[in-house]
């Protein structure tokens, strides 16, 4: 990521947060913790103001519900993501990325 003197300190850690959710694969789920365990609450706001583009669904909470309901859990089955009954099957379809923003 590029960051000049323009760009505001508040805005990187919302870029690493998106960074990391754009790399979730196709039909795996990580949660708002795995992506910054220090404050995962930050994640869902930056997620909320998103551009259409990032894939925002395939974030979860740790018990594998999904905030967004029954349009939530639709789009991650069409995806392939493994669920059981109304929730994500965390221990088949959980990524962790690789480094915490």
């Amino acid at each position: 990521m590029y960051r000049d003197r323009q760009t505001p300190a508040s805005e990187a850690p919302a870029d690493r947060i998106l960074d990391h959710v754009r790399a979730i694969p196709k039909g795996l789920v990580s949660t708002y913790g795995d992506i910054n365990p220090a404050a995962p609450r930050r994640v869902g706001r930056v997620l909320a103001t998103a551009q259409p583009d990032v894939p925002w669904h395939r974030v979860v909470r740790a018990d594998g519900t999904v905030p967004m309901g029954s349009t939530h859990l639709a789009r991650l089955i069409d995806e392939g993501v493994p669920t059981r009954g109304d929730r994500v099957d965390m221990t088949r379809a959980r990524w962790i990325p690789t480094s915490a923003p």
